[in-house]
């Protein structure tokens, strides 16, 4: 048997995606190469790994009972590479941090200088909706969950990290009462804040749209209005391509934080990582978000 160490690695994707296209993109992978790596895997087996069933992929009674025994070779392989660097004097080890889609605009910051100071340690982050990222935590498959808006009776702890502001927006200041609303999907924080917001106001036409970017370029376009969190659109709001519009009650103020389980015994590189903003938040947030926290909407 003569497999490697990447056959094994796109596998376990294969497993987990249970789409070899989206495996593919996870990977960073064209999909015929991916294709063709997982079908010299599958040569060294008589058995099948995975079945397709119409246009669905499964993986079988077999095939999960070898991506069992590949993430264990991985994990062994990950330990060997992670003891030859502690013995060059590095913290070594993994992160792995689940972020709300509107997070890409925060969490790189909170992450730079840490990872520069700790080049041994490998980052995991996944930025997806709110109820993905929620599911991870509660499956314990990651450290650190970033979120806007704390889930609801689940046992948490949290370190707050920077406001997070939401305004009514469109591409002018003034709304035109036939264009629509237009929602982030059910489960998005920004979302239930809509929700919240207009929930005694008269009915109104609206469209959902699955991510906060193509909520933005939708309002570039004109085709309606919506809340959106002010960080993550600075660059459209300078060249004038969108407008704050000025509501009773906006902006609605919730707050950036990390959370993670209650009780959860954190490993070596998640408890350097939470002291390492704990005593660095300060400085980071007056570096990087001095416009945000000084935003004056008057002049957009």
């Amino acid at each position: 048997m003569n497999y490697t160490l990447n056959q094994l690695q796109i596998f376990l994707e294969v497993v987990r995606q249970k789409s070899i296209t989206r495996a593919a993109e996870e990977m960073h992978m064209t999909q015929p190469a991916l294709s063709i790596q997982l079908k010299n895997f599958q040569n060294q087996f008589n058995i099948p790994l995975v079945e397709i069933i119409g246009k669905k992929l499964y993986v079988t009674d077999f095939g999960k009972s070898i991506a069992n025994i590949a993430q264990n070779i991985i994990n062994e392989a990950n330990a060997i590479k992670y003891k030859t660097k502690e013995y060059s004097g590095l913290m070594t080890g993994k992160l792995r941090i689940s972020s709300a889609s509107t997070g890409k605009y925060v969490v790189p910051y909170f992450l730079s200088k840490f990872l520069r100071e700790h080049p041994g340690i490998d980052l995991t982050l996944d930025v997806s909706n709110k109820m993905t990222v929620l599911k991870n935590l509660l499956d314990n498959q990651i450290d650190f969950a970033l979120v806007s808006k704390l889930p609801p009776k689940l046992a948490i702890e949290e370190e707050i990290l920077v406001e997070n502001k939401l305004y009514l927006i469109g591409n002018s200041k003034t709304i035109d009462n036939d264009k629509p609303l237009i929602y982030r999907e059910e489960g998005s924080a920004t979302r239930m804040a809509m929700n919240e917001y207009f929930k005694k106001g008269k009915e109104r036409k609206s469209m959902e749209l699955t991510s906060n970017e193509a909520v933005k370029q939708a309002l570039i376009a004109g085709l309606g209005y919506s809340i959106l969190p002010l960080i993550g659109i600075k660059n459209e709001l300078s060249n004038g391509e969108l407008h704050i519009i000025k509501s009773k009650k906006l902006p609605i103020i919730t707050n950036w934080r990390l959370i993670w389980l209650k009780n959860k015994k954190l490993s070596p590189v998640a408890e350097a990582y939470l002291n390492f903003v704990r005593q660095e938040k300060e400085v980071i947030i007056k570096n990087n978000f001095g416009w945000y926290l000084n935003f004056n909407e008057d002049k957009y």
